[in-house]
């Protein structure tokens, strides 16, 4: 019998980001509010990379330091679920599964077409996405869905990967804006990548939206606090984390896990869409950032 009442969770991610970026922030205090409720905490280890997110595994299955694991950011080919059913160790995973681990998904391919057509909407036909790792499951589901929405609306889409950092959407987006046809709108993955554009059209003496429109997935405070304020895709993201726990208290009780999904994310227009521009635009001036 188990001697602890932790869900483990670990993240393999840079401190930096982690610090940053306020999605796992308030996904990991969704978690907590849920567990709390039931007795129960979370048990957050922070690690560099897969192969020591499997080491911290094995040894809390040792030392029995966790009921149960939430496996966050699943990729292809994931060796984290086979690994953790050797452990013995339940585990529910927050986006898409492989196979019928118990799992709490988003709706991925209906929050970009969202996102493509309200681009769509108001005339841009190349459009650009920043994208985080491309191993990541949920990321190769975006890039499909983009691709598949484009096509039929007669949009050129292109996708640059980025790592989730503030630097990383900074050099894409240069990289975008040197293109001899450059896009009139760009949609990236999270809030970090898209405030490091937003940083790369300043330096650029583009206006935003006039000159080039830009939509951030994840609707955190960094969105409503940018200048201009960013156009995003919401998602409650403490609901996510509290429908994870549910989940997993299931699980502990014996009880059949039913997949559970996320409400699609709604657009939430502000200050950094707005009509593709009249005879499309001239590429900008170069830059190099440090």
């Amino acid at each position: 019998m188990s001697t602890t009442s932790a869900v483990g969770l670990v993240l393999a991610r840079a401190p930096r980001l982690l610090g940053a970026e306020p999605f796992f922030m308030e996904f990991i205090s969704g978690i907590e509010e849920r567990l709390a409720e039931h007795g129960r905490s979370v048990l957050l280890h922070i690690v560099a990379d897969h192969a020591a997110e499997i080491a911290a595994y094995r040894r809390w299955a040792q030392l029995r330091l966790a009921e149960a694991v939430v496996l966050v950011n699943p990729t292809a080919a994931d060796p984290r679920p086979a690994v953790l059913r050797d452990l013995g160790l339940p585990v529910v995973v927050a986006g898409e599964p492989a196979g019928d681990t118990p799992a709490v998904r988003r709706d991925d391919v209906g929050s970009v077409r969202a996102a493509v057509a309200h681009l769509a909407g108001l005339g841009h036909r190349r459009i650009a996405r920043i994208s985080g790792p491309d191993s990541l499951r949920h990321t190769r589901t975006r890039t499909a869905a983009l691709l598949a929405a484009a096509a039929p609306a007669g949009i050129d889409a292109v996708v640059l990967t980025g790592d989730y950092s503030e630097e990383s959407g900074a050099a894409a987006t240069v990289r975008l804006l040197r293109d001899g046809d450059p896009p009139s709108a760009i949609i990236y993955d999270n809030d970090l990548m898209a405030v490091g554009g937003l940083e790369v059209a300043r330096e650029l003496g583009l206006a935003v939206p006039r000159d080039l429109s830009m939509l951030a997935w994840d609707d955190s405070s960094l969105c409503r606090l940018s200048s201009p304020q960013l156009t995003t895709m919401s998602l409650d993201v403490h609901e996510f984390g509290a429908l994870v726990a549910a989940s997993v208290l299931a699980l502990l009780d014996g009880e059949p896990v039913r997949e559970r999904w996320c409400p699609t994310e709604t657009v939430i227009a502000r200050q950094t869409t707005g009509p593709a521009p009249a005879g499309g635009r001239e590429a900008g001036p170069d830059v190099s950032l440090t």
